[in-house]
């Protein structure tokens, strides 16, 4: 078992103060990936909107998420303990999963067979849309 990531909290609170830290390095990447594409100022200003760095800002969060990688036995194990409702996706017959335990107590996880990279960036979108994106809505 192993843990992939930087971001894990322990309130809702923690998480909004983290995703609001986030925002300038989204606005950052957002910024220099337009001018990789060599946008002038006018298309900039056209296609560049405050959804667009949204978007990036919850993609830049999401990517940071801490997962627990382990076998179906070791997750079986976290799972008795865990404090909140579960959801699982994928098939129930394969030997890995990926989860991640949000700050409210529920948590998400994600079987997989042999793309671990894979599962996991299926596991952090629905973290986050699952886990996060209902109390950051409304975080700035």
């Amino acid at each position: 078992m192993h843990t992939v990531g930087t971001f894990t909290f322990e309130s809702p609170e923690e998480a909004r103060t983290q995703y609001q830290s986030v925002g300038p390095a989204a606005q950052t990447v957002v910024r220099e990936v337009a001018k990789s594409m060599e946008f002038d100022r006018e298309e900039y200003d056209e296609r560049v909107t405050g959804d667009v760095v949204e978007t990036a800002r919850d993609a830049l969060f999401a990517s940071l998420l801490e997962v627990t990688v382990g076998s179906r036995e070791e997750y079986e194990e976290w799972r008795e303990s865990a404090d909140g409702d579960v959801t699982e996706v994928g098939h129930e017959d394969v030997d890995h999963v990926v989860w991640h335990a949000g700050p409210t107590g529920d948590a998400v996880a994600a079987t997989f067979q042999d793309e671990e990279d894979a599962a996991v960036a299926t596991l952090r979108r629905q973290a986050f849309g699952r886990l996060y994106r209902e109390f950051l809505e409304d975080s700035d």
